[in-house]
C-alpha cells in the first residue's frame, strides 16, 4: 500500500498518539494516584484481599497494576502493529518492540525519580513484552490485507 494513502497515514498517526500519550501518562505520578489508590484491593474484594500468598506476599494491589499494564501495553502494541507492514512474525516483533518502549519508560520513570528496583523494572518490561506479545498475535492485520 502506498505512504500516502489515508487509512495508512491515520493507522501511523493513532500509534504515535497512543505511544506517546501512554508514555506520557506513565511518567505522571498524578495520573498513577488517580488510577491506582493503595486501598483499591480491599475497597473492591474485601479486607483479606491484601495479599495474594506466600512465600512472593504479592499485594493484590500490585497483581491488579501489572495485569492492566499488560492491557494497555496491548493496546500500543494493538495500534503499532496496525500501522506497521505486515509481518509473518508479528508476536514476536510486537513483544519484543513493545518491551523496549516498556523500557524507555522505566529508564523515564527513573529519571523522574521512581524508587522502583531492578526486579520491579524488569517484571514491568516484561509485562510490556506480554502486552506487544498479545497484540501481534491477535492483531486482525492479516485478515484485513492481502
Amino acid at each position: 500500500m502506498a505512504a500516502s494513502n489515508p487509512r495508512r497515514i491515520a493507522e501511523i498517526v493513532l500509534a504515535l498518539v497512543v505511544a506517546v500519550g501512554f508514555f506520557f501518562l506513565a511518567l505522571s505520578g498524578e495520573a498513577y494516584h488517580e488510577t491506582s489508590p493503595a486501598h483499591v484491593a480491599t475497597e473492591v474484594f474485601g479486607s483479606e484481599a491484601g495479599r495474594l500468598g506466600d512465600p512472593f506476599g504479592i499485594s493484590l494491589h500490585v497483581a491488579l497494576r501489572k495485569a492492566y499494564s499488560i492491557a494497555a501495553f496491548a493496546v500500543v502494541g494493538f495500534t503499532a502493529e496496525l500501522a506497521l507492514p505486515r509481518s509473518r512474525r508479528a508476536a514476536l516483533r510486537m513483544g519484543l518492540l513493545v518491551a523496549a518502549y516498556s523500557a524507555a519508560i522505566e529508564y523515564g520513570q527513573h529519571l523522574h525519580g521512581s524508587l522502583e528496583g531492578p526486579v520491579w523494572n524488569a517484571v514491568d518490561i516484561v509485562c510490556g513484552g506480554i502486552g506487544g506479545w498479545i497484540a501481534g498475535r491477535f492483531t486482525p492485520q492479516r485478515w484485513k490485507r492481502s
